[in-house]
């Protein structure tokens, strides 16, 4: 049996930055969603679902994209639209080019739903963000957070390079959509 190489471990100041953002990201994050909840009733992944639907052409987007987009697997996103749906925020209809496919569409409850929550979304992220950082720590945080996801988007390229095709098109899928490119 080959001996794996001995992994690269974080020193002190490595691992005390990586549990800060761990811990920030679940604080955040939970407090996000717990607000979005008490003040209108949705979770953060339904929230994310309909802003990407209030911003797509039409206000319409194909399944298996809002399914990249929002980092989510179909199935799940396929459940999340039919409770959407008996809420009066979305409905399915059929692609009329593949029968297999469907897309999801906001309605006006879901838009007005929407609008109801951005407005202490917005408030929300303001105050446990923005508020806490200054202008260069805003600045620095754009930099870092960009770094770290044009760092992710070129493993896009690594997978392919290493014949790992399978995690290159899913990764691609998201990017994809992400960026608006239709491939």
């Amino acid at each position: 049996m080959d001996a794996q190489p001995e992994p690269r471990w974080l020193n002190d100041e490595e691992q005390q930055a990586w549990r800060a953002l761990i811990d920030f990201v679940r604080l955040f994050f939970s407090e996000i969603d717990r607000e979005l909840q008490r003040d209108s009733g949705l979770n953060h992944a339904y929230y994310q679902i309909l802003v990407a639907l209030s911003e797509a052409p039409s206000q319409t987007m194909r399944m298996s994209e809002l399914a990249a987009l929002t980092l989510t697997s179909r199935s799940r996103l396929s459940h999340a639209v039919a409770r959407m749906e008996e809420a009066g925020w979305v409905r399915r209809t059929s692609c009329p080019s593949d029968r297999r496919g469907s897309f999801a569409v906001i309605t006006d409850q879901g838009l007005a739903i929407l609008d109801t929550a951005s407005r202490g979304h917005v408030e929300a992220v303001r105050r446990n963000l923005f508020d806490v950082l200054d202008p260069t720590q805003v600045r620095q945080l754009g930099e870092i957070s960009e770094a770290l996801r044009d760092a992710l988007r070129a493993g896009v390229t690594r997978c392919r390079a290493a014949g790992d095709a399978g995690s290159a098109d899913r990764a691609s899928v998201y990017l994809n959509a992400v960026d608006g490119n239709n491939c």
